[in-house]
């Protein structure tokens, strides 16, 4: 059964890659995770994030564009990871220009309607992380799928973990994809609401 929960796959791009400029080392199991769960098909809405530099940068994403020119240019470095191209005729993919995905209208739109706001992707401890902070500040509860979402080290990975962790149950709930699959959130998540439906 669909849950009414958005699951947000957040610029699994080329460059992440092993081997990659901007490369997050685990992001080959994530990806095989976020399959698991698009093949599941659990969640009520899935959207695809990918990061795109901005023609007309503000402040400091001026200089950030201007030293990540040439990855900025290369075509293939943004384009969705082969594994999830299938994908992307199913769901939507909407182009952001700043770290967080909650910029984009039509997912915070979503989000408001949903019960959890489910976070998978890259990077960790900057478009993850600045995404859950907004979305916490929206009013959504979010899913952090610790085993769906790279870092560029595993250090950064447990770090961001930790943070997540830190607002729980409140505003989060950190579990792996595979929890999520089973449906044993309600029992950990001591809902606030004293609710027990997920």
């Amino acid at each position: 059964m669909k849950r009414n929960d958005v699951l947000v796959v957040i610029d699994m791009q080329n460059v992440y890659l092993p081997g990659q400029s901007w490369a997050c080392p685990s992001m080959p199991e994530s990806t095989r995770h976020i399959q698991r769960l698009l093949d599941a098909g659990v969640a009520g809405q899935v959207v695809f994030t990918k990061f795109t530099a901005a023609q007309h940068p503000e402040g400091t994403w001026r200089a950030y564009n201007k030293e990540n020119a040439v990855i900025n240019a290369d075509p293939w470095l943004n384009e969705i990871v082969d594994e999830l191209q299938p994908y992307l005729s199913r769901f939507p993919v909407y182009e952001k220009s700043v770290y967080s995905s909650m910029k984009i209208r039509e997912l915070a739109e979503a989000a408001r309607h949903a019960e959890h706001l489910v976070l998978t992707g890259v990077v960790a401890e900057c478009c993850i992380l600045s995404t859950m902070m907004e979305a916490i500040d929206l009013g959504s509860h979010v899913i952090y799928l610790e085993d769906c979402i790279s870092g560029q080290t595993a250090q950064n990975e447990a770090a961001i973990r930790k943070i997540a962790e830190s607002f729980a149950p409140m505003h989060t709930l950190v579990m792996s994809s595979e929890e999520y699959l089973s449906a044993e959130i309600s029992r950990k998540a001591g809902r606030a609401d004293g609710r027990n439906d997920f």
